[in-house]
């Protein structure tokens, strides 16, 4: 049997690598979905800036970052099935759960506390 301590790291691991994964998806679909790839930092940040105030909520995060999500949801019932994950045998999770996630990696990616993300805070590396 596993110790709490290890057990915690290896799902903390886990998650980490589940989640940089989900980034790395919404990032390629996020680029790709208009007619042009994002070019500079700013551009970047117009792909999620859905209020055009040149800074990104949490709540502009996770829609932005919730389409992969919503694409690999092939039944649309707000659960990523294993089926519909490109992960074999990964733990299925919820729409709700990536939230939680994704406003943890917020949280992260807002460096200077203010509750936005800036154009450089946006395209900094996901902090783990």
């Amino acid at each position: 049997m596993h110790s709490p301590r290890r057990t915690n790291r290896i799902s903390v691991v886990a998650w980490a690598q589940a989640q940089g994964f989900l980034f790395q998806i919404a990032v390629v679909f996020l680029l790709g979905q208009g007619p042009t790839y994002a070019q500079t930092h700013n551009d970047y940040l117009d792909s999620f800036d859905g209020d055009g105030d040149k800074r990104v909520s949490l709540i502009e995060f996770q829609k932005a970052m919730s389409w992969a999500f919503e694409q690999m949801d092939k039944n649309g019932d707000g659960v990523l099935s294993s089926e519909e994950q490109l992960v074999p045998k990964a733990k299925p999770f919820t729409l709700k759960e990536h939230h939680e996630r994704l406003a943890i990696q917020f949280g992260k990616q807002d460096r200077n506390r203010d509750g936005f993300l800036s154009a450089k805070e946006l395209a900094a590396p996901p902090q783990m």
